[in-house]
């Protein structure tokens, strides 16, 4: 077994049907020899996912893992990790179409790079536009401007042109050897989602393994977004905090709390001053969050 691919499900059985359908019909040859297999994990959706996917023409070829609640992206992934059998762990978003065999490519890069722990690849928008599905690890140099002035951060996230060493590459499209995600235990359960995939960069790299986005493989992103704004907002920062808390100094981590307290107080008296219920309420929500917020 090569390639282990492991979808996380969540409220969407339609888009998860449309991308198990681009994988059978790329990858069907591999499957078929049982050089490539695919774990599909529900995270208790609570809906029709778990009939439709027992119902897919897909079913005997896929192992369906249903968890017993929404344990998020972390827990959730790493819970189907445990049934892969493959040399490589693939983790792909649900809301992801697959046009080629790019997949592929990456294990012979990987077979050739031994010092490369994990690979990332291209993120295509609908529009044929490029997320960016690579970055920088977030410094407080980062962190600063990105809250305060975000009109002159850095770049911290980015799609390179060529295949290329980075800090960390997008948990949506990431491919990581087998033996070294067992190593580090996975992705870092307490984060439930958002950040997570930085986090375990920053673990693989702390081993002494590289982390390299291969634009020469790539998936369609659907911009289907299974949390709402307000969620995201919160969870992005509560992960840039616990990252800190974990892997920098107490007093980085103080000045983190404290600039996302700063950033937060700020925009509620704006929300109030303009009378903007969003900004009101979602900044009071992420204040009582990262105000209150330590880790184990």
């Amino acid at each position: 077994m090569i390639i282990s691919i492991i979808i996380l499900n969540y409220k969407t059985k339609e888009l998860t049907l449309s991308l198990l359908d681009g994988l059978f019909e790329n990858y069907g040859k591999e499957i078929e020899e049982n050089k490539i297999e695919i774990i599909l994990a529900d995270n208790a959706s609570n809906d029709n996912s778990i009939p439709a996917f027992k119902k897919s023409k897909y079913f005997s070829e896929i192992k369906l893992v249903e968890n017993k609640e929404n344990y998020g992206f972390s827990k959730g992934n790493n819970i189907a990790a445990r049934e892969a059998l493959g040399e490589y762990l693939l983790f792909i978003n649900s809301d992801t179409l697959v046009k080629d065999k790019g997949f592929l490519r990456m294990t012979e890069f990987l077979n050739k790079n031994k010092k490369t722990a994990v690979i990332g690849g291209r993120l295509i928008n609908k529009d044929g536009s490029d997320r960016a599905p690579a970055g920088k690890f977030y410094n407080l140099v980062y962190v600063f401007f990105t809250l305060f002035f975000s009109w002159l951060a850095p770049n911290l996230r980015f799609s390179p042109k060529k295949i290329s060493e980075v800090d960390w590459v997008s948990g949506a499209f990431m491919m990581i050897r087998r033996e070294v995600f067992k190593k580090l235990e996975g992705f870092d359960k307490n984060m439930f989602m958002y950040v997570e995939d930085m986090e375990l960069c920053f673990r693989v790299k702390k081993l002494g393994y590289n982390i390299v986005f291969f634009p020469e493989s790539s998936l369609y992103h659907m911009e289907y977004g299974s949390s709402d704004r307000t969620f995201a907002i919160v969870n992005i920062y509560k992960g840039i905090l616990y990252f800190y808390k974990k892997h920098g100094s107490p007093i980085s981590y103080l000045i983190v709390k404290t600039m996302l307290v700063v950033k937060a107080g700020l925009l509620v008296m704006i929300g109030k001053i303009i009378n903007n219920k969003y900004l009101t309420d979602t900044y009071s929500k992420a204040l009582k969050t990262w105000k209150n917020y330590y880790c184990g």
